[in-house]
């Protein structure tokens, strides 16, 4: 799969271009993400105190969508891990890799730049002060001097911002670009559950709010896109929302960038935009393309292809006022780590309901899975490698990322089997069944949305995430960011989950056992729903014949 770094394929026309059909036509530079005006733009706003504008900035006007609820990329704070190549610095270790300068950056110390010499009360050459015959040859005692050396200019502060930093994804990185002297802003519609480290700001913003964006923009060195919707469960289904935040709010994102002359934009993607349940095998971003858009079977994975084309087409989008618009996107699959709060605390919901008493799926089906503390080290390696220091190496690129392992889900979660004092499922259920399952129970669940809430076990992207092989090489992300991920484990993520769960009660055995049956009900309902609708078809074939 070949990025477009200039935006090229805008020139194509609108209609042979899916993403600009999807979206109304925004297909990059040529889109409107320029500096003209539009609606709803914000007269007069130009860059405040306190921002940090290239040479002639100007921001322009510009326009952008609404604002309704978004969400952020899920919640938590990881501590750093032992300094590899490329750490990411965290509680236990030491201060890791500060982002590059960007464009438009003012002037600080360069490299090989010599402080100025001390300058004592002595004579100098050609003052015309120098030793008269007289007078004697030898040196007196110096006299206390007082330091003159001229201190070396500090390079600005640089400032960023992340959205979705109120997940857990988004604040980890918040937290350890922090720690390396960055300053930091969070924007998310949640607060984060943690305490805001020094450095940071906190702001409580849709991503879809155009004031507050472009306020929030001013002075912005690089922006970390993060913030989604419609990742897992229940919000897979909600595809208005889905939309909204995922293509409106990426598209609203870039024009702000623009507007702001902010010179970096990292999108964080997903696998998804390449796997649709078809097999992939060790697949990079050269050979694997675009999943076609139509053929996704949830809307989820569908934004995020869209979000990610449009931040690819954006690459190279004329700044006001001069510079360019350098844009990078990461392609993670699963996220896991300390105090996660979406995969794990749902794999435990549902061990504890005996939910996972069956297995699908082959047994040499494999994935992909990243620590949260090699995801932030690609982030922060992504934005140093779109400044000029690094010769904008990740401009229009696309990067897969993630720990450099092939796994099965199955074999391994089995700690958090162990840990939690269940057997592991030994029953092999065929897939099929699973699918149609999670088909039912998603017709299920909307058919009666408006009446009540039904549970949503599983989807059918989940069911094919599961079953079907997709593992993703990170060759280009170690030969151009330098990304080398640590080595963990995912009993140690266990281990601390049961610590800081400790504390919670657990049910009774009356009340295990009464889910237990309750799932056997529902699962023999379900059962001879689909017996029934898997026979209706046969029976009238052969009818026919």
């Amino acid at each position: 799969m070949k990025p477009n770094p200039t935006g090229k394929a805008a020139d194509q026309g609108e209609k042979s271009c899916p993403v600009c059909q999807a979206c109304g036509g925004v297909s990059g530079p040529k889109s409107g993400l320029g500096p003209g005006p539009g609606p709803n733009s914000i007269p007069g706003q130009g860059a405040g105190p306190g921002s940090v504008p290239g040479p002639g900035a100007v921001p322009g006007p510009g326009a952008g969508p609404g604002a309704v609820p978004g969400r952020g990329a899920g919640p938590g704070a990881v501590p750093g891990r032992g300094a590899g190549p490329g750490a990411v610095p965290g509680p236990e270790s030491g201060p890791g890799a500060v982002l590059g300068p960007g464009p438009g950056l003012g002037p600080g110390p360069g490299a090989g730049s010599l402080p100025r010499p001390e300058v004592g009360p002595g004579p100098r050459k050609g003052s015309g002060t120098g030793l008269k015959p007289s007078e004697s040859m030898t040196t007196p005692a110096p006299a206390p001097q007082q330091k003159t050396q001229a201190k070396p200019e500090k390079a600005p502060r640089q400032k960023v911002l992340v959205t979705g930093g109120g997940g857990y994804l988004g604040f980890t990185l918040g937290s350890s670009l922090a720690r390396s002297g960055t300053s930091v802003i969070l924007l998310d519609l949640h607060r984060p559950q943690w305490t805001l480290p020094s450095g940071t700001e906190f702001i409580q913003a849709d991503v879809r709010d155009e004031e507050t964006l472009y306020r929030a923009f001013e002075g912005v060195d690089c922006v970390f896109h993060m913030a989604s919707y419609g990742m897992s469960g229940e919000e897979k289904l909600q595809k208005e929302q889905i939309e909204s935040i995922n293509v409106g709010g990426t598209k609203l994102v870039i024009d702000v960038c623009v507007r702001r002359r902010v010179p970096r934009l990292i999108y964080t993607s997903t696998v998804n935009v390449a796997f649709g349940g078809k097999p992939i095998e060790q697949g990079d971003e050269d050979s694997v393309p675009y999943f076609p858009l139509d053929k996704h079977v949830d809307h989820y994975s569908r934004t995020k292809a869209i979000a990610d084309q449009l931040t690819l087409m954006a690459n190279g989008t004329p700044l006001p006022g001069g510079g360019t618009l350098r844009t990078c996107v990461l392609r993670p699959p699963g996220i896991y780590g300390p105090e996660e709060q979406r995969h794990l605390p749902r794999v435990v919901s549902h061990l504890k309901k005996m939910l996972f008493m069956v297995r699908f799926g082959d047994r040499r089906t494999r994935m992909n899975w990243v620590h949260v503390h090699n995801l932030v080290q690609a982030h922060m390696l992504a934005a140093e490698a779109l400044t000029a220091a690094k010769g904008y190496v990740a401009s229009g690129q696309a990067y897969y990322i993630n720990d450099g392992d092939s796994i099965n889900l199955f074999e391994w979660i089995a700690p958090l089997f162990e840990k939690l004092g269940y057997s592991q499922p030994w029953i092999q259920v065929p897939t099929s069944w699973i699918y149609l399952t999670a088909s039912v129970m998603e017709h299920v669940h909307l058919a009666l949305r408006p009446i009540c809430s039904v549970p949503l076990l599983l989807t059918r992207s989940e069911v094919c995430s599961v079953a079907v092989t997709h593992t993703f090489q990170i060759a280009k992300a170690r030969a151009q960011l330098g990304y080398a991920p640590d080595k963990f484990s995912f009993s140690d993520a266990v281990e601390r989950y049961m610590q800081s769960s400790a504390p919670r009660q657990r049910g009774s055995t009356t009340r295990a056992l009464l889910r237990l049956l309750l799932g056997l009900l529902l699962l023999g309902l379900l059962a001879l729903a689909l017996h029934y609708l898997c026979l209706q078809p046969l029976r009238a074939a052969t009818e026919r014949l």
